[in-house]
């Protein structure tokens, strides 16, 4: 919100940020406390009108992602290091997630839960997540703009902020020609 005010570029490091599974009642209030300042986070960082710059240097994970401004925040630039992760929560949370959603439905229609089919359902579901939760998985399927070095997070973080200095300089023309379509 400061950056918006002082139209200065708005710097966002992902994190390893966690996400919150089963806990007790004495963990509920720090929760919502963390729920209510992270959508704070989000709103600002959502409706923020500065460049946006994200570097993912860890795990991003669900609500985390979207408060570091991952890519549905649509950031100008987002990079990551290879040892990053991207997903909407861990892979073994997921896979825990799955099993206990399967053996439910299961004891819903009166059926004995299948240990074997819950085991393999848990382990296939985090075999899948945690590999397409990769840096590399992630730039392939371009949901950033690729994969730095992390010895050249600096360098790179200049060289992006004169991209966007020039892009704000330069003027365009407009077209004067319709879209052409082949």
């Amino acid at each position: 919100a400061m950056c918006g005010r002082s139209l200065s570029p708005d710097f966002i490091f992902a994190w390893p940020n966690s996400h919150v599974a089963v806990m007790g009642a004495a963990q509920a209030g720090k929760v919502l406390r963390i729920v209510a300042d992270g959508s704070k986070l989000i709103q600002a960082v959502a409706n923020c009108t500065v460049p946006k710059i994200s570097i993912v240097v860890a795990g991003s994970y669900g609500a985390g992602n979207y408060a570091m401004c991952g890519r549905s925040l649509s950031p100008d630039f987002i990079f990551a290091w290879p040892n990053s992760h991207v997903a909407v929560m861990g892979a073994a949370q997921a896979g825990k997630v799955l099993r206990i959603v399967a053996e439910g439905k299961q004891k819903a229609s009166g059926q004995e839960p299948n240990p074997q089919m819950l085991d393999f359902l848990e382990q296939s579901t985090a075999m899948k997540l945690e590999q397409q939760s990769t840096a590399l998985f992630n730039t392939a399927m371009l949901h950033d703009d690729g994969i730095i070095d992390p010895r050249d997070t600096r360098k790179l973080l200049i060289f992006l902020l004169e991209t966007i200095y020039e892009a704000q300089q330069r003027e365009l023309n407009p077209t004067r020609f319709g879209v052409s379509r082949f």
